[in-house]
């Protein structure tokens, strides 16, 4: 089992920062692809970025240029920069590993 604790939502104004954190533990014996996704009300969960265990990133079009995901391997811990936030961005942002675990989600709201 691999546990996910996520950290960093909160409240912004259009135009701000946050920088949202998630750390894995327990039975972690390689290093995964980590990644978040976010859902909105009434939405589906959709991709907003993933890095692989080479960190080879990817991003979903609407933050591309906006967000930047890093990893720390030896903190086993995933981050996701987001600059310029829009409205909507407006979401519960969950952390994965592996696409197997999922953190309890950390919600970002982002006011016009």
């Amino acid at each position: 089992q691999v546990q996910l604790v996520e950290s960093g939502g909160g409240l912004v104004q259009a135009g701000g920062s946050l920088r949202l954190s998630c750390a894995a533990s327990g039975s972690i014996f390689s290093i995964n692809a980590m990644g978040w996704y976010r859902q909105a009300p009434g939405k589906q969960r959709e991709l907003v970025a993933t890095i692989n265990s080479g960190g080879t990133t990817g991003y979903a079009d609407s933050v591309k240029g906006r967000f930047t995901i890093s990893r720390d391997n030896a903190k086993n811990t995933v981050y996701l920069q987001m600059n310029s936030l829009k409205s909507e961005d407006t979401a519960v942002y969950y952390c994965h590993w592996s696409w197997k675990y999922w953190g309890q989600g950390t919600q970002v709201t982002v006011s016009s």
